[in-house]
């Protein structure tokens, strides 16, 4: 078993992290709202802007510490913001503009990232696990887009909701503001797997683990096409993954895999 290494050097701020054996496990430390301040988004923004070219981070989990994944945006932070001049219009498109940074750097990050719920995510916080590639949560975990019951419709949210669930779904959950429950949750798309809370950490490194063994080049190149794609029409999703794949099969990767495959050997990935 490789040693934990701590990256983050003060352990005991809104964010910590961990690197064990390729896996970079990002975690919310504010209880007990793990709120989405300014300075927690800034913090968030800069683990992952950190982890994208450091070749020993192969997948990234995103966790959080209490009963609260993430409550979404400090809403006493931003009604601070309403008796200036300007009644906060300067602060508030800062914050939704770094919060939607946040959420295309992990879409568009290289490594995988999963996020690994036990509790409530809400507003914001949903945005966070809708954005990852991955979620897995405990029976007990619960999921809404409660804007809407205090006059601030989940907008930013429903970016991220809508491309996760169908739109019947995601209009239920924007309009009403209902809490669903992690059963619900996993029906609509939301999440890969409700597992027991006391399985929760063993199945997601089980995940971690089995991503981080593969070509973090395949990855890479994975990842970002399906996404491209997801957005094209059928006709030039094929024309574009055909030229992906053509190029991915000239990588020395794929001809170490295929060539393992073959051989009937373990891989020697070089990630090029």
């Amino acid at each position: 078993m490789a040693e934990i290494v701590a990256i983050k050097p003060v352990p005991e701020g809104p964010v910590t992290t961990t690197l064990d054996n390729g896996v970079l496990r990002i975690v919310l430390s504010n209880p007990p709202a793990n709120a989405l301040s300014l300075a927690v988004l800034a913090a968030l923004q800069a683990e992952f802007d950190r982890a994208r070219d450091d070749k020993a981070v192969r997948v990234i989990i995103l966790s959080a510490t209490g009963k609260v994944f993430s409550a979404g945006h400090d809403l006493k932070e931003i009604s601070a913001h309403r008796g200036e001049a300007d009644r906060g219009r300067a602060f508030f498109e800062r914050i939704m503009g770094e919060c939607a940074r946040l959420m295309q750097t992990i879409v568009r990050h290289p490594k995988p990232v999963i996020a690994e719920i036990n509790g409530l995510a809400t507003a914001a916080g949903l945005q966070l696990v809708a954005s990852c590639d991955l979620a897995i949560c405990t029976q007990d975990s619960t999921f809404c887009t409660p804007g809407v019951n205090i006059g601030l419709f989940c907008s930013t949210p429903m970016v991220a909701l809508s491309r996760n669930v169908s739109r019947k779904q995601a209009m239920e959950m924007l309009l009403t503001g209902e809490t669903i429950d992690a059963t619900t949750a996993r029906e609509f798309g939301l999440v890969n797997r409700v597992v027991p809370r006391e399985y929760l950490n063993q199945i997601v490194s089980k995940y971690a683990q089995a991503i981080a063994s593969k070509s973090p080049l395949t990855l890479k190149i994975g990842k970002e096409a399906f996404y491209a794609q997801a957005e094209m029409g059928l006709e030039q999703a094929y024309e574009y993954a055909s030229r992906v794949m053509v190029e991915n099969m000239l990588a020395r990767d794929a001809a170490e895999g295929i060539g393992a495959f073959i051989e009937k050997r373990d891989p020697q990935w070089k990630g090029e």
